[in-house]
């Protein structure tokens, strides 16, 4: 294995959804008592935990293929890889996005990759990684 990475949701994001779905455990304490409410706290941590490993995007770059999540690519169908910044990378996804481009971004990463495919057989023009690490999936990349 040459590079791996993996992106999780970072702790701002999960607070913020935790006391959201907060509001809903205090609504049924209100309504219901506390023994539904404890129940209710339970369901809405263990969502939080379901979200927090589900939303998690696996980079892996190895002598054969490239996996980000559950999609892969050979090698030999890898094309040019561009380094992105923030603002390089909120144009490709905005402004200069291609609707066939395959997407593997998080918006909570500010910077990213983008591969360009090189298969005349697939419509898929490129991908967009976003990566914390994007210098060195670059130059794993590139290897």
């Amino acid at each position: 294995m040459r590079y791996r990475e993996v992106i999780h949701a970072p702790l701002w994001l999960l607070t913020i959804i935790y006391f959201f779905l907060l509001s809903i455990v205090i609504s049924v304490w209100a309504a219901l008592g506390n023994n539904p409410a404890l129940i209710t706290l339970v369901a809405v941590t263990l969502i939080l935990l379901l979200f927090y490993f589900k939303s998690a995007l696996t980079i892996e770059v190895d002598e054969i293929e490239v996996r980000v999540g559950k999609a892969h690519i050979e090698h030999r169908f890898v094309g040019e890889v561009l380094y992105l910044d923030n603002s390089a990378v909120r144009r490709v996804r905005t402004r200069d996005a291609n609707p066939a481009a395959h997407l593997e971004i998080r918006f909570w990463v500010n910077k990213g990759v983008q591969l360009f495919v090189k298969d005349e057989r697939d419509s898929t023009p490129y991908w967009l990684i976003s990566s914390n690490k994007a210098l060195e999936l670059v130059k794993a990349l590139k290897d």
